[in-house]
Formats: C-alpha cells, sequence, structure tokens
C-alpha cells in the first residue's frame, strides 16, 4: 500500500511539474508577442506618426488617462490617433526618440506593460494594459505620466 501511495504521489508531482513548465513557456511566448506589438506597432507608429499603426495594436473603445506636465489627460482612442495624424512626428521633427520596456507581466489573458518614451522634450512613463481578443494582443487602456522633472 505504501509502495502505490508513494508511486501516486510521484505520478502527481511529474505531471504538476509538466504543467508548471507549459505554463512558463507559454507565458514567454505571450511575453514575446506583446514586446512585438509595442515595438512593431506601437513605438514604430508613434515615432512614425503612423496612426493606422498605431490604431492596429489597441482595442477601438480604449480610453488614455494620465497627467502631462501636472494637468489632467483624458483622451479617447479616436482623439489620441487623430492628435497622431495631425503633429509633426516625431521621426520628422529631428529630435530624439526612445521607446523601451521596462516590465511586461502576463497573467492569463490579460497583461500590464511598462514602458518609457523620451520623445519631444517629454520623458513619459506609459502603462499599458492587454487583453488577449480572437488570438491577438491589444492594448485596451493606456495611462501615462510626464516625468521629465
Amino acid at each position: 500500500m505504501k509502495l502505490l501511495l508513494t508511486a501516486f504521489m510521484l505520478c502527481i508531482f511529474q505531471g504538476i511539474k509538466a504543467q508548471n513548465t507549459i505554463k512558463m513557456e507559454n507565458q514567454k511566448e505571450e511575453v514575446l508577442a506583446i514586446t512585438n506589438a509595442i515595438e512593431d506597432q506601437y513605438f514604430k507608429g508613434i515615432y512614425e506618426g503612423d496612426e493606422a499603426l498605431l490604431g492596429s495594436v489597441f482595442h477601438a473603445e480604449a480610453l488614455l488617462f494620465g497627467d502631462v506636465k501636472g494637468e489632467p489627460y483624458f483622451k479617447t482612442i479616436a482623439l489620441y490617433l487623430e492628435g497622431v495624424k495631425n503633429r509633426q512626428s516625431p521621426k520628422d521633427s529631428g529630435k530624439p526618440f526612445k521607446g523601451e520596456i521596462l516590465n511586461i507581466k502576463v497573467v492569463n489573458s490579460i497583461a500590464v506593460a511598462e514602458l518609457n518614451v523620451k520623445m519631444y522634450d517629454f520623458n513619459y512613463r506609459d502603462f499599458l494594459s492587454f487583453h488577449k481578443i480572437n488570438g491577438k494582443w491589444l492594448i485596451v487602456n493606456k495611462m501615462l505620466t510626464d516625468i521629465s522633472e
């Protein structure tokens, strides 16, 4: 009986280890997918002023909140993309642009990314909330603050 119980326990622990390994591998894949979305759509769209590319990484109902130079900031994604479309892009301004991913946390189909974005005369800290919808990671909320001071 003791031998049977020991064998049973070993099987359970091996199964748990295998599940954890699979979860970790899946999480690495999800972090990579989010990283690619940030670099290929978010950063590139901001830098080039490409509102269509930038909009492709956002959910259609996404909202943006935060503060810039101490002033409250709120926009719908439509208003934000309109502003990107009508301003001089960082690329065309000739001023430095640097987007940096500081951290990405994934739990099931949701994730949060912390970014630093230096553009124009600003240094933004962005927190992007992602949701995996129909197999694609989309930004559903953006929070930002200007940390230039």
